[in-house]
């Protein structure tokens, strides 16, 4: 972990009644992780059933990454909502398949 990950980490979010959108850019990785969850856990709480996370300025997500993810899936499913991924880099794409996670999540370009 570089020290300079957390800095180099942003979430911009457009967040309507029931639907949200989360454009990340940097590392998702155990730094980082945390402050994506908290985004998350704040709209869905907020009543955001459908999210789209935008993934293209992402180059790698490790398993806190993972974690925050599946945990917002099940959050999601509870309240009938469902997660997106969107424009995942080949790395980010690499690390969900071998993970076996591509039946997870929904997926698109």
């Amino acid at each position: 972990m570089r020290m300079d990950d957390a800095a180099n980490f942003r979430v911009d979010t457009t967040a309507g009644p029931d639907r949200a959108e989360l454009v990340v850019a940097g590392e998702v990785d155990i730094a980082t992780a945390p402050l994506l969850r908290s985004d998350l856990h704040r709209i869905i709480q907020g009543g955001a059933t459908e999210v789209t996370i935008d993934m293209a300025g992402v180059d790698f997500i490790d398993s806190a990454g993972l974690g925050v993810l599946i945990g917002a899936v099940g959050r999601l499913r509870e309240r009938g909502g469902r997660l997106m991924l969107r424009h995942l880099q080949p790395a980010a794409r690499k690390v969900i398949d071998i993970t076996g996670l591509q039946d997870v999540f929904e997926l698109a370009d």
